[in-house]
């Protein structure tokens, strides 16, 4: 109570004197003083508040980023969706033999972390993951992460199991390119550069755009045989040339997912015996 008394006390005087007053002048002398140290202070405090602001912009920008990544996958499977819907006729699935009955709905996504890596000196680019038999693996599940296709399981123990990836020399994936015809083709790595992923056998006249996107096609035709339901996407075309399908019917495809970089993947495990396809799926790691 005092102190506010003495305040009300010193704001009426101040109020009600002149400019030159003692009490301006104190005023003035005393933000004189204190006006450099008052400077001083905030600069020697900016590299405090500039690293407290680093730390939550960063905390920001780590909750935004994975925010983005789920709308990105998520609209990437809208993108596909509204494609094939546009796309798909009854002529063209009766020719091609193209399978529904097995989409993703009718599997179980099993996350599994990967447990080990093949070396980059092997001829064959595979990984191993900590489920097996035990947890309903099987030769031929699909694998997926970061919203593409990885590979398939070719080989299954009792509590682990081995991913071939689309990478590898052996690696074969009946594809539909979503462009306005939806040309298929099979997916294959080029060699020397096993992330430049080659859709070959297409038609010579195909209209094909970079960014068009490469799904899985799931058809089940003697030459076109696929392990995997249609519709998962696989990567984006980097390179169309006319020039190279007119002669070698191919173009050029970037995985979707980051196959370099994998800590998790996920199993799509279907009901048994859904997928004769599985009974002649590569076995071995």
């Amino acid at each position: 109570m005092l102190l506010v008394v003495v305040s009300l006390i010193l704001l009426t005087a101040y109020f009600g004197e002149s400019a030159s007053s003692p009490l301006h002048s104190v005023q003035r002398g005393v933000i004189t003083v204190l006006s450099p140290i008052q400077e001083g202070a905030s600069r020697a405090l900016k590299p405090v508040r500039d690293l407290f602001g680093w730390f939550g912009d960063t905390a920001r920008a780590t909750t935004e980023r994975d925010q983005l990544k789920a709308q990105r996958d998520k609209l990437l499977q809208e993108v596909v969706g509204y494609k094939v819907a546009l796309q798909e006729n009854q002529k063209l699935r009766g020719i091609l033999a193209v399978d529904d009955s097995n989409g993703l709905s009718s599997y179980d996504k099993r996350t599994v972390r990967i447990t080990g890596r093949a070396p980059n000196n092997l001829l064959r680019d595979t990984l191993q993951v900590d489920a097996g038999s035990g947890d309903g693996v099987r030769v031929g599940d699909p694998v997926i992460a970061g919203g593409g296709l990885v590979g398939h399981i070719s080989f299954v123990a009792s509590n682990s199991s081995f991913v071939t990836l689309v990478t590898d020399p052996s690696s074969s994936v009946s594809v539909r390119v979503l462009n306005t015809a939806g040309d298929f083709g099979l997916l294959k790595p080029s060699v020397g550069d096993p992330l430049d992923l080659l859709v070959q056998l297409l038609p010579r006249r195909a209209q094909i755009s970079p960014d068009d996107i490469v799904v899985t096609a799931g058809s089940r035709s003697s030459r076109l045989e696929s392990l995997y339901p249609p519709n998962i996407p696989i990567g984006r075309v980097t390179k169309a040339d006319p020039q190279e399908l007119a002669t070698d019917q191919q173009i050029h495809v970037a995985p979707i997912a980051d196959l370099r970089h994998l800590d998790f993947v996920q199993i799509l495990i279907g009901p048994s015996g859904s997928d004769p396809a599985r009974q002649r799926a590569q076995v071995g790691p």
